[in-house]
């Protein structure tokens, strides 16, 4: 299994939230809504989870070894930081005008 693509949206405003990613997997399999956190030890990935009816998180989609997540996590996190030495320009709609 490879990681083929990984594009980072880096969040501004957010004390531990720094970005949400989107990976590939061998140009077949596309993953939504990583996230980059600053966590107590330094950045993490987390990846995509859902609130259950009691309030707990359950992960969406996780690797289901140390060594995976070790790979996912590193490509994610160099992303991330080639990202924020260079931010790539992306397109925002354009403001709507304001009622008068």
């Amino acid at each position: 299994m490879e990681v083929t693509e990984v594009r980072v949206f880096p969040v501004n405003n957010e004390e531990r939230l720094k970005a949400y990613a989107t990976i590939t997997i061998d140009n077949v399999f596309l993953i939504r809504d990583l996230r980059v956190i600053n966590g107590n030890a330094g950045l993490f990935v987390a990846m995509p989870s859902r609130k259950m009816k009691d309030g707990t998180f359950k992960d969406i989609a996780h690797p289901l070894n140390s060594e995976t997540r070790q790979m996912i996590e590193k490509k994610v996190l160099a992303e991330y930081e080639r990202e924020l030495a260079n931010p790539t320009k992306r397109e925002q709609a354009p403001k709507e005008p304001e009622a008068q």
